[in-house]
């Protein structure tokens, strides 16, 4: 393995957390090095890549979705694209939404092995609330999971909580992973000599105290394989539980890698092909599902494929046949996903270029907040309130919210507001009539 690969730190932490902060202290810090920052987020509007700092760095967003499933896809190719460079980058920051098990993240960079020729894993690195961590830690398996796979935990606004409190918090780390080292932090202020290129990244003893640690996640649900004759076949489908599956057909070659290109595939877009159409190989097609039966054509060569399938193929009644006589699969392998998401937790994005009213903000904000802030995990944004010149970053946690001036809009820039909310039982009609009311 060679010794010049580049170090990889993953950046997870619940959400609101401060990994963003720290993500710009990292940033701003006079240390010389090349770094690409790549991000994924949470929610119908992108607004993480404006709250990092302007920097000579790279930013790369991956799309929304879950990170274990098709951004995993989104990641590999930014990784691949990444290797062609001919300035070489010094390290590599993976910010991760605060919804996301960093484990399936991890795991891209053992499973491709052109990646880890490249790269190497320098440690997973998780933010915790001091302040709010006690509101999601017994409920939310994310939170857990986070804190259970890091390397280094950062105990972030402890100047929010009193010396018992964050002993409180510091036990709850410790119960739920012994090994990791805890810095406490305010406004995730951290040497960080001791949180980059300090290879704290060991697989072994994830494994051995995890096992789940080491299952890899993939975006599809089933691999069939088939032998098949020359000529013309009918993929049959009833209607199943989704009006429609994404399917990719590849000739077989080697199982392994071909689930990695798939994963790559999976993240991308599907060609839609209704009822009757053809089938293409090596492309993800999208084939519909709505009525008791359809079916489609796919010209075959003699010889082995391989179909990844969205859902299970039972839950359709896949069928492929020639002449009326079904073909059965050589072998079905079913794909177990062992990650969980809390499917209450949801987003609400919101923009809009009329500029807003900074009292009627604030005041609305707080009252929002006071009512629905336990259930308002993360609210942020940039704003663009009337008579500023410069652009105003929004940050809320629960029952507290900031709003500070930020850069001045740019002179080719679309001044407009951009929020996101995330958190369970949001009502998005009244979080739109609430920030309509806020205009100047």
């Amino acid at each position: 393995m060679s010794n010049n690969r580049i170090p990889v730190t993953i950046l997870t932490g619940f959400l609101g957390s401060g990994k963003t902060t720290l993500l710009n202290r990292i940033l701003s810090e006079n240390h010389g090095k090349k770094i690409a920052v790549i991000e994924n987020e949470f929610g119908e509007v992108g607004v993480d890549n404006e709250l990092v700092i302007d920097a000579d760095e790279e930013i790369f967003e991956m799309n929304n979705g879950c990170i274990c499933c098709t951004v995993r896809g989104d990641l590999i190719r930014i990784l691949t694209r990444l290797t062609k460079r001919k300035d070489k980058l010094d390290m590599i920051l993976v910010e991760t939404t605060g919804m996301a098990n960093p484990a399936p993240v991890a795991q891209t960079f053992w499973v491709d092995n052109d990646l880890q020729e490249q790269y190497s894993l320098d440690a997973i690195i998780t933010m915790v609330d001091a302040r709010h961590v006690k509101l999601h830690i017994n409920d939310s398996d994310e939170c857990k999971q986070q804190i259970a796979f890091a390397d280094i935990a950062i105990l972030n606004k402890t100047d929010l909580v009193s010396e018992q409190e964050l002993k409180g918090v510091e036990s709850a780390i410790r119960g739920i992973n012994a090994m990791c080292e805890i810095y406490p932090a305010e406004n995730a202020a951290v040497d960080l000599n001791k949180i980059l290129d300090v290879n704290a990244f060991d697989l072994d003893k994830k494994v051995e105290l995890n096992p789940k640690f080491g299952e890899e996640e993939f975006p599809f649900e089933a691999i069939v394989k088939y032998k098949l004759p020359k000529g013309k076949l009918l993929l049959e489908l009833d209607e199943g539980p989704d009006p429609s599956i994404d399917i990719l057909i590849k000739p077989y070659t080697n199982l392994e890698s071909q689930k990695n290109e798939a994963t790559v595939a999976f993240s991308g877009d599907a060609v839609e092909v209704k009822a009757q159409g053809e089938l293409v190989l090596n492309q993800l097609l999208q084939l519909e599902t709505t009525k008791s039966f359809q079916s489609f054509d796919l010209d075959s060569e003699e010889g082995e494929f391989v179909f990844f399938t969205q859902h299970g193929p039972d839950e359709f009644n896949m069928q492929l046949k020639q002449n009326g006589e079904t073909i059965e699969p050589l072998e079905i392998i079913e794909i177990e996903h062992s990650h969980s998401h809390d499917d209450d937790v949801s987003s609400v994005g919101i923009e809009f270029t009329s500029p807003l009213n900074l009292e009627k903000f604030q005041t609305w904000m707080s009252g929002l907040l006071q009512v629905h802030g336990p259930d308002i995990f993360r609210c942020k944004g940039i704003l663009n309130f009337s008579g500023t010149e410069n652009r105003i970053v929004f940050q809320g946690v629960h029952m507290l919210f900031d709003a500070q001036p930020d850069r001045p809009w740019k002179s080719d820039e679309e001044k407009r507001n951009q929020l996101i909310f995330i958190g369970r039982n949001l009502d998005r009609q009244m979080l739109n009539n609430g920030i309509k009311g806020c205009l100047a």
